[in-house]
């Protein structure tokens, strides 16, 4: 036992105060989460494609770009013209839809109109735009999803809300959004809870580590404490705690959080796994070959032919099951989809349908029965990116379920039963998106601020406690 109490008073005066700066940081990223550019403000931002634009056609877009294994090519309109935007599993690039030159930005003047544009398409005044950095890494742009992208051109546009728009060098197109509102709430937010500087986490594999020890090590002090404080509990006595004062608090303030401290520090910890202990939802290199097989792309001039939508924001050609399809995004929600020698089906509801679909997950694994469109309240959540687009669930032999993007055919998640038991054990316990709760969205701000509150205050008493030890240790 004497091991037992060492181990948890010295993990717990090392621990303290990142406990408490956990508990304090949950809250603010339950209400700021850390900033991102959502696909509502990226369609707003995008000029409508001028459809009398002289452009070279897909196919040619794509030998051009010198992606063989092309699978998407989208279409929209920067400030200096047309952009073809070619994209495969592992490299994308931008090229002059008039005369298939490369269309990279090296300019800061160029990038400056392009975040210009945006703005005035979102009617945010930029009147006194100016680039101020360009690079690889900053705060707001160091997760990985952003490597296609770099360096990134960073404009301050100069509005009241100090908006900051990050342009892709690759592509031209605005890859993030900030505000100061959002800088601000995050530095005491997302960067502390994820332990986020960025000399840290521009390094991945060097942050994965020690975020992943940390969490482990805080673990171990927490399930060492509530070992203790469950053995130190007297029954049957007036008093529960033997201590007295900041020790008895800490004592019965862990004693009602343990669970809750126990389960959220667990389920923080496993958000680290990274495939360590389950699957990270990938699919194998099997089933990528198959959803990530470049199709003929001379189908696609076929698709060309066809005029694009006057209130077209954006053309997409993309690959699907062996096929090239075009959809015109029209307004946030709304698409005309087509496929060679079809015509635009549904007018703004055109999504890939069920026999599409299911033609897909046959060749991904056997087994596969009719899928099924997903519930807004199911179990294992997943979103189209486009608003009100259908998410189509392929249940196969094995346990496994594909759910797939109806507007645009790709696959959002890969769950079999390691995936799905990840869910509960970390999105459940550590964001509490019970269905219950995620139906009642009030209440849960209220659980998840107490809770939270009462981790933050027994960590506080945890800090005074060792403290003490500490002034008293150095004393002697």
């Amino acid at each position: 036992m004497s091991a037992i109490v060492l181990s948890h008073r010295w993990l717990g005066i090392a621990f303290c105060l990142l406990f408490a700066m956990w508990f304090a940081s949950g809250i603010v990223m339950h209400f700021v989460p850390f900033p991102s550019l959502t696909e509502a403000e990226r369609f707003a931002g995008l000029m409508p494609v001028d459809r009398g634009e002289r452009r070279i056609s897909v196919a040619d877009a794509v030998a051009t770009s010198g992606i063989v294994d092309a699978t998407r090519v989208r279409l929209i309109q920067r400030s200096d013209g047309a952009v073809y935007i070619v994209s495969g599993p592992s490299h994308q690039r931008a090229i002059r839809a008039a005369d298939g030159n490369d269309a990279s930005v090296k300019s800061a003047d160029v990038a400056l109109a392009i975040a210009q544009a945006h703005a005035r398409q979102r009617e945010i005044n930029a009147s006194h735009a100016t680039i101020v950095g360009r690079a690889d890494y900053d705060q707001w742009s160091v997760p990985n999803g952003f490597d296609r992208h770099r360096p990134l051109f960073r404009v301050a546009l100069g509005d009241a809300a100090g908006t900051e728009v990050y342009v892709s060098s690759s592509t031209g197109e605005i890859a993030l959004d900030t505000t100061r509102s959002e800088r601000g709430w995050n530095l005491v937010g997302s960067v502390l809870h994820w332990i986020y500087p960025t000399i840290l986490r521009s390094n991945w594999t060097l942050w994965d580590r020690v975020v992943w020890t940390l969490s482990l090590l805080a673990l171990i002090a927490a399930v060492l404490g509530a070992v203790l404080g469950i053995v130190r509990v007297r029954i049957g006595k007036r008093q529960i705690s033997p201590y007295r004062g900041w020790h008895a608090l800490h004592h019965l303030i862990g004693l009602a959080a343990t669970v809750f401290v126990l389960t959220w520090i667990f389920s923080g910890w496993l958000s680290m796994d990274h495939g360590r202990l389950f699957s990270r939802g990938q699919l194998t290199p099997t089933e990528a070959g198959v959803v990530n097989a470049a199709p003929d792309w001379r189908e696609a001039p076929s698709l060309d032919r066809q005029p694009i939508s006057p209130a077209a924001r954006e053309a997409e050609w993309f690959a699907f099951n062996g096929h090239v399809y075009r959809r015109d995004r029209v307004a946030l929600g709304g698409q005309t989809l087509s496929r060679r020698g079809d015509a635009l089906r549904d007018g703004l509801a055109g999504f890939l349908d069920v026999h599409e679909i299911q033609a897909l997950t046959g060749r991904l694994t056997v087994g596969c029965g009719p899928p099924s469109v997903l519930p807004d309240s199911d179990d294992y959540p997943a979103l189209s990116t486009m608003p009100g687009a259908p998410v189509y669930r392929s249940r196969c032999d094995g346990d496994l379920w594909f759910d797939i993007d109806g507007a645009d055919g790709n696959v959002l998640q890969r769950l079999d039963p390691s995936r799905r038991a990840y869910r509960w054990l970390y999105s459940a316990l550590h964001t509490l998106d019970f269905p219950v709760l995620l139906a009642h969205p009030r209440l849960r701000d209220v659980v998840i601020v107490s809770l939270c509150t009462l981790g933050l205050t027994f960590s506080v008493t945890g800090i005074v406690i060792g403290w003490r030890r500490l002034r008293s240790s150095l004393a002697t």
